[in-house]
């Protein structure tokens, strides 16, 4: 049985009793513990908010750690703090004060309201009512985000050391009006694979992770829209043996995105998702697959 590890209230480590794969999992957007004063000083009710949440990812990768990997879960949402972002990824607009020279103020995220402490949400509705102070914003970047990456980065260390090479899985979700940008083509993706156009990861990874996919029934696709975040881009360095890939996946096939609810293909997907790593790890490591045996 997987043990868990709480470091803080603010995420989790669920650990196996020994690891056996040099694989990490990690879900940073699938967080849903909202705190009653940001609800307050928010425009939006919570529902509206929770749009933002890659809903309960985390649950769909929860066999992970009964396959001897690690998984990291982010328990603060999306909308409060994105630690998909840049540490100090901030839209001057929403502040009352001027923001300090090391902020960065300028990037297509922020354009689009998405930045570390986020404008909008899912680039539609503002969340804040008020403007916020710089103050308040390091407050909460101090807290969560750096206190986060920390974990995620001995995680990858760890590992890392123990088997001479590890592969980081960033799991998401993505609306199935996603498949809109796909209009042309007649399968829309179940999947979306993102190595940032080879940069974050060795090949061989990505192909056999995509051929897995498909064998289990899923549609897959590489890049676009989604070629991975700043979690992908910051810890993906094949040249060191630390690969990075990011998996979106299609929430049509397992939620009622209206009403924010699992629908009935949420088990099947959750099957799917731990076969498929089941068979990829012991594929992709075979060595270490042996060792554990």
């Amino acid at each position: 049985m997987a043990t868990l590890n709480p470091i803080l209230s603010d995420f989790e480590l669920h650990q196996p009793k020994q690891q056996h794969f040099p694989v990490v999992f990690n879900s940073p957007h699938s967080g849903r513990n909202y705190p009653t004063d940001f609800i307050a000083a928010s425009n939006l009710n919570e529902k509206a908010l929770r749009s933002s949440e890659d809903f309960l990812v985390d649950e769909l990768f929860a066999g992970i750690p009964a396959l001897s990997c690690p998984l990291l879960k982010a328990n603060f949402p999306r909308a409060f703090l994105d630690v998909n972002r840049e540490p100090w990824e901030l839209d001057p607009k929403m502040f009352s004060d001027k923001l300090p020279g090391f902020v960065t103020t300028n990037s297509i995220r922020i354009a689009g309201g998405l930045g570390t402490i986020a404008r909008k949400v899912s680039e539609r509705q503002n969340i804040y009512r008020d403007k916020l102070t710089f103050e308040h914003a390091q407050t909460r970047i101090n807290r969560y985000y750096f206190p986060y990456h920390a974990a995620l980065k001995q995680c990858i260390k760890d590992t890392h050391k123990k088997f001479g090479q590890v592969l980081l899985i960033d799991c998401h979700s993505m609306p199935s009006s996603v498949g809109g940008f796909f209009s042309r083509q007649k399968i829309k993706p179940d999947i979306i694979l993102g190595d940032r156009f080879g940069a974050s990861c060795e090949g061989q990874f990505v192909d056999r992770l995509e051929n897995l996919f498909s064998r289990a029934g899923l549609n897959v696709a590489r890049n676009r829209p989604y070629a991975g975040g700043y979690i992908t881009a910051q810890y993906g360095r094949p040249h060191r043996a630390v690969h990075a890939i990011q998996v979106e996946i299609n929430r049509g096939l397992y939620m009622n995105e209206k009403t924010l609810t699992r629908a009935q293909g949420f088990d099947k997907l959750q099957d799917q998702l731990t076969n498929v790593f089941a068979t990829f790890m012991a594929e992709a490591f075979p060595s270490t697959a042996l060792a554990a045996e």
